[in-house]
């Protein structure tokens, strides 16, 4: 059972934390850990969801699927969504790597651009890590999502 005052400060907080995790994806693409901790900060957001509104909220409030009890909750609910968000982040992963390797250069070599214009950040630059990055957070995101709906459903 919640209160109202920890269902206003999620509502609150948790857009807060997804701002938060696209700035560390985007902003520390070009250091280590961009992308496992936007990860971790994102499953955050959603942990908090689960403990406040429970588990059943995502899937009935915003994505709109109708599943009833823990059994058919992990086999079709949203469970299975994390787990293809797990398979999807490492095939980005392995295959930003390899991309490198078929251009005749080590296995996660870097490149980058730089762009210039874009209104939040005036000068950017891309690295090909990124890609590497946004497979590492859906990886963390997916599997840390598993674990607490695994864990939460029983």
């Amino acid at each position: 059972m919640t209160t109202v005052i920890t269902r206003t400060i999620t509502r609150t907080v948790v857009p807060l934390i997804f701002v938060t995790a696209v700035a560390l994806m985007l902003q520390g693409h070009n250091l280590p850990g961009g992308g496992f901790i936007a990860g971790v900060l994102t499953t955050t957001a959603f942990a908090l969801i689960y403990i406040v509104y429970g588990m059943d909220f995502l899937e009935d409030e915003l994505f709109h699927n109708v599943v009833r009890g823990p059994v058919e909750h992990l086999q079709y609910g949203i469970v299975e969504n994390y787990r293809a968000m797990f398979a999807v982040g490492l095939l980005i992963a392995a295959g930003s790597g390899v991309v490198s390797m078929v251009f005749g250069k080590n296995f996660l070599y870097q490149t980058y651009t730089i762009l210039e214009g874009i209104p939040l950040y005036p000068h950017f630059e891309v690295a090909s890590a990124l890609a590497f990055d946004i497979g590492v957070y859906l990886v963390v995101v997916g599997a840390l999502l598993t674990i607490l709906s695994v864990v939460g459903a029983e």
